[in-house]
């Protein structure tokens, strides 16, 4: 009797508990990213956004830098594939304040060498100095020269004698460099970008192949059309400073490289790249008889890595999965216009390096396409 009046009693407890209410549906305020946040984005997603990052670091360039599309987006694939640059062009055309304006966006380490006749190599990679304490105790101390920075300037570079030239070769190869016995590394990332003056040749000692072929692209920077004159004359006359935003930083550079180097490339793309370098040397059999008439010697290996790394960015900063040929076409004349050389009898018939390579393009076909039946 007493329990089934406790069972009684256990059963009106439970029945005079209120039952929870359902919960509120979650309201999404149309600024919540439609994206699921514990969800991974895939990579179609982060390359949209690099390409968006692309754009708007075009756009802080273009407050100062008017035109020169082709450049900038040089300059831009060179810095995601760690590579190196070489700008050519007359004095007036504002090299230097490209490069100065791209590490401002970049919020990275900048210094600028201006290479003279007199410049010796340890006043770019730095020296020992002897160091005497209160004790009387002497000891070598090294002083990092301008080289120890993310972006390194090397402005009208011809313009040193080739000893000078040549304390860059380690430090572009190997991001490394030697003083007496010891080896220092370089801040990552690092990038050289130089610049040399094609008119004036008196005075200058021009750049030995193996240093050229260290750089990745040969830019050409031509004159501004009449309507981008027009607004560089307008916009630079006012006295007026543009305020340029700062984009990206170091650590997200190098976070970048690896989401670039990622980019698909297939066995069809390594098939193009590797016919059209092997079709720049005259002593190929694969060699068109145009190459053979006005071409010396041709590009070595290091041009098609090149190529492929250019294509990469070019396909990324459009947010693309994999590179397509045209990616390899529009990088062929600035990595290999540097890595081929043209003799007397192109130069008596107005064949430049540039025309040889526009030509060579119509001329190398892409490989065929294995068809399967069903």
């Amino acid at each position: 009797m007493m329990q089934e009046r406790k069972r009684q009693t256990e059963s009106n407890t439970v029945s005079n508990i209120p039952k929870p209410s359902a919960a509120p549906p979650i309201q999404k305020s149309e600024a919540d990213p439609p994206v699921n946040p514990g969800k991974p984005r895939n990579l179609g997603n982060i390359l949209q956004e690099f390409g968006q990052t692309c754009r708007i670091m075009n756009d802080e360039l273009q407050k100062v830098i008017i035109g020169q599309t082709p450049v900038i987006q040089q300059l831009m694939a060179a810095i995601f594939t760690r590579g190196h640059c070489l700008l050519e062009g007359v004095p007036g055309l504002a090299k230097t304040l490209m490069v100065s304006t791209l590490a401002r966006i970049l919020d990275v380490r900048f210094k600028r060498i201006q290479f003279t006749p007199d410049l010796m190599p340890s006043d770019i990679t730095g020296t020992n100095v002897l160091d005497e304490d209160a004790q009387g105790h002497r000891s070598f101390r090294f002083v990092e020269g301008p080289v120890f920075t993310s972006i390194l300037l090397a402005d009208e570079i011809n313009r040193t004698p080739p000893k000078t030239q040549s304390a860059l070769l380690q430090a572009m190869q190997e991001r490394e460099i030697t003083v007496g016995q010891t080896t220092y590394p370089l801040p990552e990332p690092f990038f050289v970008i130089a610049t040399q003056n094609p008119i004036e040749q008196e005075g200058t000692y021009p750049l030995p192949e193996a240093q050229l072929d260290r750089f990745m692209f040969n830019i050409k920077v031509d004159y501004p059309t009449l309507e981008e004159e027009e607004r560089i004359l307008s916009s630079t006359t006012r006295g007026e400073s543009a305020e340029i935003k700062k984009i990206l930083n170091g650590r997200l550079i190098l976070n970048l490289q690896k989401l670039v180097s990622s980019v698909a490339v297939s066995q069809y793309i390594v098939q193009y790249v590797a016919r059209l370098v092997r079709a720049t040397r005259p002593g190929d059999p694969s060699a068109p008889e145009l190459i053979k008439e006005f071409v010396d010697w041709g590009a070595g290996p290091r041009a098609g890595q090149y190529l492929i790394h250019a294509g990469k960015a070019f396909a990324a900063m459009e947010g693309r999965f994999s590179v397509a040929v045209e990616d390899i076409k529009k990088a062929a004349i600035p990595v290999l216009c540097h890595r081929i050389s043209t003799n007397f009898q192109a130069q008596a018939e107005g064949y430049t390096r540039e025309a040889v390579i526009q030509k060579l393009l119509t001329l190398v076909s892409a490989p065929p396409v294995d068809k399967y039946e069903r």
